[in-house]
């Protein structure tokens, strides 16, 4: 299934309570849930302003029916083409 990351501009998102982080979990674990098994949500990355997301997903409109649906937004969504880490330079 296509990977994707979703980069979703939210200011002052790293100051974010962990109480706020778990509801917006929360709803979008719900949403998830509604829309069935073929969206998935990896994991994400808060950072000051922005949060980057990691979904598997068949489609890109899907993503962004998530994100319309939880309320969330989604800046950019772009498909992961290849993954590399450390390991890749062996």
């Amino acid at each position: 299934m296509p990977k994707y990351v979703i980069e979703r501009e939210i200011p002052g998102a790293g100051n974010l309570s962990p109480e706020e982080l778990k509801a917006i979990s929360q709803k979008s674990c719900g949403v998830i849930n509604q829309m069935g098994p073929q969206i998935q949500w990896v994991q994400s990355y808060v950072t000051n302003d922005k949060v980057y997301c990691i979904y598997n997903a068949p489609n890109e409109d899907m993503i962004r029916e998530h994100a319309a649906q939880g309320g969330f937004p989604a800046n950019s969504v772009s498909k992961i083409t290849s993954i590399i880490d450390p390991v890749t330079a062996e």
